[in-house]
């Protein structure tokens, strides 16, 4: 996986485990608080319910009051009473029903087959017995009771809510009772609601998530498109100025060999015709002619002095036969000649042969530093300063120049391109490469781990004084 793609995976996958998260803690709450809200209306509900059911208790207490404070415990009065309960109904399902205190069903105008039966241990469906428990809340003072009770209009089992009272005076239990079915179904209906609720909500999260990681996809493919189209047009513009490196090189190596050493042997030819012609007129004169061959000797040592200034710009000798530090110095005494940079190389620490590909890239970083110094940044005075450390190699070069905007240079595809040559020569060899501008000069840094080369070091031979460059 390449790592761009790493990148944006690690992007696009803490958001979508983010919202998974969010979507997993808002269907908690949501269903937490779904259930908190059912259970509060049902709460509400039912405390309403067994509100109304004690009022119509308390309006049937009524009702037979005066017959129960009259004293009388008759069978004739008993009778009035439970007639006067039995006109008590509302609505299809409302009534009033009377129990001794015993279980045994003394009025039901529902159910009339019950009356007269003992029902003292009969259980609703889930085992509960259901009159027991309503004689134990009637003789605890009174209170709300929920059972499950055939309701008369279907016949079929309902959970019913019931309030009982008893009447000490002739040994009664009097209650009434709703039942609960719409309750339920209206609960039902808030569950309904709640969950649809949810799985919308949980869908628009499940959008904005989708939405959201399609747009930092899309965010990430278009900055790698446009890092990708900006790497294109700088290996491009790397590989045009590479070909006319190459070109430029080729042009400068054939003007040397064309105007100095072509034209130094075409005249050492003319110089050894000349001489030869003089010996064959009078071969009696080879006095005058060694003046003759004298010049042409010279002129052949300015040949090789040619040929060797050509090989040391290809690659200096001394890099391989004396180190770096040599080199560096050779250098800076060639770049001095003809110009008014005044150049000091200093090295520091314990001197080791680097490998190299490591000596070769930091000679090349300090010839194209000095080169640009000459060039562009009007310094009178560069420091180059070697420095071998315990596990890397580093070289500072350092002028007094105007400087230059380093962010721009870089930025700019057209120009900078030795700087990002440098740069990534030494990536190449995991090195670093730091450079710092301003008005009062530019500071280059280059650092290479230490690696050595496979060649034992020959030991160096004591440099020459050069009064330009110091050694420290």
């Amino acid at each position: 996986m390449k790592l761009r793609q790493k990148i944006l995976l690690l992007a696009v996958a803490p958001l979508a485990v983010a919202m998974f998260g969010i979507a997993l803690a808002v269907r908690y709450q949501a269903t937490a608080l779904a259930r908190h809200e059912r259970a509060l209306v049902e709460a509400a509900y039912l405390q309403s319910k067994e509100m109304e059911l004690r009022h119509y208790v308390e309006l049937a207490q009524s009702a037979i009051a005066p017959m129960v404070d009259s004293g009388r415990n008759d069978a004739d009065t008993r009778r009035a009473a439970m007639e006067a309960l039995a006109r008590l109904d509302y609505g299809p399902d409302g009534y009033f029903f009377l129990y001794d205190l015993q279980g045994r069903n003394l009025m039901h105008p529902r159910q009339p087959e019950l009356v007269g039966q003992d029902l003292w241990l009969m259980r609703d469906p889930q085992g509960a017995l259901t009159i027991q428990q309503l004689i134990a809340a009637a003789k605890a003072g009174g209170g709300a009771v929920r059972y499950q009770w055939k309701k008369p209009s279907s016949q079929q089992l309902a959970p019913k809510l019931g309030y009982v009272v008893a009447v000490p005076a002739w040994n009664w239990m009097l209650g009434t009772g709703i039942y609960l079915d719409d309750v339920e179904r209206t609960l039902r209906q808030l569950d309904a609601r709640a969950e649809t609720d949810i799985r919308e909500t949980m869908a628009w999260i499940g959008v904005i998530a989708g939405i959201s990681i399609l747009l930092v996809a899309a965010g990430g493919l278009a900055l790698n498109v446009s890092d990708h189209r900006e790497a294109d047009a700088k290996l491009h513009q790397l590989a045009r100025r590479v070909v006319q490196s190459q070109e430029e090189e080729r042009a400068r190596l054939s003007r040397e060999l064309h105007d100095g050493i072509s034209q130094l042997l075409v005249s050492v030819k003319l110089v050894l015709e000349a001489a030869t012609n003089r010996l064959k007129l009078a071969p009696a004169e080879g006095a005058s002619v060694a003046p003759v061959l004298g010049m042409a000797l010279n002129r052949l040592d300015s040949v090789f002095n040619e040929v060797r200034r050509v090989a040391r710009n290809l690659r200096p000798a001394l890099l391989d036969d004396l180190g770096l530090f040599a080199a560096l110095q050779h250098l800076a005494r060639e770049m001095q000649a003809g110009s008014t940079l005044e150049i000091h190389v200093t090295q520091t620490g314990q001197p080791c042969e680097l490998a190299d590909e490591q000596a070769t890239a930091l000679f090349r970083i300090a010839q194209e530093a000095l080169t640009n110094v000459e060039r562009h940044a009007h310094a009178r005075r560069v420091e180059v300063a070697l420095a071998f450390e315990d596990k890397q190699t580093r070289l500072t070069v350092r002028d007094d120049g105007t400087g230059f905007d380093v962010a721009r240079m870089q930025s700019d595809p057209q120009r900078g391109i030795g700087l990002r040559n440098l740069r990534e020569r030494m990536a190449a060899l995991d090195g670093q490469f730091v450079l710092s501008s301003s008005p009062a000069g530019t500071r280059l840094v280059a650092t290479l781990p230490t690696r050595l080369s496979a060649q034992p070091p020959a030991p160096p031979p004591a440099p020459a004084p050069v009064s330009e460059i110091s050694q420290s």
